[in-house]
């Protein structure tokens, strides 16, 4: 059996390299194409009905590191500067997703306590950070508006995990569910959530100070995400937030010198995300294998009850958003969304369920405290994950032509404005440094000498004669030459990097774009090394 279950977790991690190429060529996001794989694994003869892990183990093993790395494209700077719209997308939104689904799963289920419907509702109210960078990371939709969707993802996990958590031991202790202790513990969780980030990535900077192995600080930066979660799950603190803080406070304290080490965990970070990503995925399948047997005969009716609940989570978030607008637009920052009809229309549609949604809806108990089975368990994740295939299913498929219908791709140019506003003040701050005019003209000007030396050398090479005396000291000029441009490189590119990542600490910077210029200085850096 744990053969088999290996064979599944590298098939699966195998097949989400494909997709990825896959995804490229025709031009679909590569998640949703996933989905559609994990649906037909569920119909192949012979693979076991359910994926034996335990549940109490699928969010430590899969939130954590795609939290951490989707947190690091983020800044406290745009929180900061975003936090009306966050508190009504990743709280205010969950708790009313919450309300209306659990409402209507209570109507349409009979005999399905309160307390496990709103524990549907947790499960499908957060949309995916990781789904929203995978699908709309694709489509020319303009940076501020990802951006936004990001935040709004990062944050509603830990709101929808906190009443998830309390409605689950309501349910299998026959507790009632209190909302005045639903607050308490999310205002203490977050709390000490944020406590433990920023105390362990204090930890994690004065570890690293004293570390130069770049492979050892970048396998440091992979097991910090898992022990900060477990950690803060230890102490009743929500563990979403305290990775996200963690992730956060890594990039805010980042040393502009740490060129290679950025380049070796981006790359680290993206191979972890496409894996973790891809298995996750895949489990869709195996698990809706088991749904679909445990169902039988009431499988028509759970899945009518699935869709009248996607079509108010849908319709719930467009109401949302809608009325958001009038709220954001009164706002001081240019960079909140939605500020328009298009923009609350296209931030509805990008609603992604995802691993989080996948993740609740798997680690639900399987058994109440008397050792009876969960009622409704079957139905309950069956909702949850037809609510995350029709949420990635159809924005992912549908998203290119809805962005060029409603035309939001225009602000494509403004943002490589942004972008070409950061180059300059790079390139700015390295000139200003080293004073490149002033020394380039103190060179001397022998382009034309040193070709016909260079031809001189080369005969002297073929025909085995040595260097004089004269020719060696002027090697020596020359390779001095070599080295103050070497050292005037170094410094412009240290200025650089300097002035970019003061950048991405302003409010109203992108951190995406950024990033993209930080590492262009990065690679240009590690090849002059």
């Amino acid at each position: 059996m744990i053969v088999q279950m290996l064979l599944i977790v590298v098939g699966l991690m195998l097949a989400a390299v494909v997709l990825v190429g896959v995804g490229e060529r025709v031009r679909l996001p590569w998640p949703a194409l996933m989905v559609v794989l994990g649906a037909v694994v569920a119909l192949v003869p012979g693979l076991p009905d359910g994926f034996a892990v335990d549940p109490d183990l699928i969010l430590p093993l899969f939130l954590p590191p795609l939290l951490f790395a989707t947190a690091q494209r983020t800044s406290w700077a745009l929180f900061r500067a975003r936090w009306r719209t966050i508190a009504l997308l990743a709280v205010a939104l969950v708790l009313v997703t919450v309300t209306a689904v659990a409402g209507v799963a209570w109507a349409l289920i009979p005999g399905i306590a309160l307390t496990a419907a709103v524990a549907l509702g947790a499960m499908v109210a957060p949309p995916d950070p990781v789904a929203v960078e995978a699908v709309a990371g694709q489509v020319p939709i303009p940076r501020r508006m990802i951006s936004v969707l990001q935040s709004e993802g990062l944050f509603n996990d830990a709101t929808a995990l906190v009443i998830f958590q309390m409605a689950v031991l309501a349910t299998v202790s026959g507790a009632e569910l209190s909302p005045l202790g639903l607050a308490l513990r999310f205002v203490a969780g977050a709390v000490g959530a944020v406590a433990i980030g920023l105390v362990v990535a204090w930890l994690a900077r004065t570890v690293l100070g004293r570390l130069t192995d770049t492979t050892g600080r970048s396998a440091l930066t992979l097991v910090l995400p898992f022990a900060t979660y477990l950690a803060a799950e230890e102490v009743h603190a929500s563990g979403v937030i305290a990775v996200v803080v963690l992730a956060l406070q890594l990039r805010a304290t980042a040393d502009a010198d740490e060129a290679a080490e950025r380049i070796t965990q981006s790359s680290l970070w993206n191979v972890v995300e496409l894996l973790v990503t891809g298995v996750a995925f895949g489990l869709i399948g195996l698990d809706l294998r088991q749904v679909v047997v445990a169902a039988g005969d009431d499988l028509p009716r759970m899945l009518g009850h699935a869709a009248v609940v996607c079509l108010v989570v849908i319709v719930v978030r467009t109401l949302w958003m809608l009325a958001a607008r009038r709220v954001v637009r009164r706002g001081d920052d240019a960079g909140t969304a939605p500020r328009t009809g298009r923009e609350a229309v296209l931030l509805a549609w990008c609603g992604m369920r995802g691993l989080a949604t996948l993740a609740l809806a798997l680690s639900l108990p399987t058994t109440l405290d008397s050792g009876a089975p969960l009622p409704y368990r079957s139905e309950l994740v069956l909702i949850a994950v037809s609510v995350l295939v029709v949420t990635l299913l159809v924005p992912g498929f549908t998203l290119p032509v809805l962005v060029h219908a409603l035309g939001v791709d225009d602000e494509a140019e403004a943002e490589q404005r942004a972008e070409r506003e950061i180059v300059q003040r790079a390139r700015r701050a390295a000139r200003a440094t080293v004073e490149f005019e002033r020394r380039i003209r103190e060179l001397p000007d022998e382009v034309g000498s040193r070709v016909r030396e260079r031809v001189e050398r080369l005969d002297a090479v073929l025909t085995g004669e040595t260097h004089s005396e004269e020719e060696r000291h002027r090697i020596a000029a020359v390779q001095a030459v070599r080295g103050q441009v070497a050292e005037m490189q170094a410094a412009a590119l240290a200025a650089a990097r300097e002035e970019v990542l003061a950048a991405r600490r302003e409010p109203g910077v992108d951190p995406h774009a950024v990033d993209r210029v930080l590492r262009r200085l990065d690679l240009r850096t590690v090849l002059l090394d």
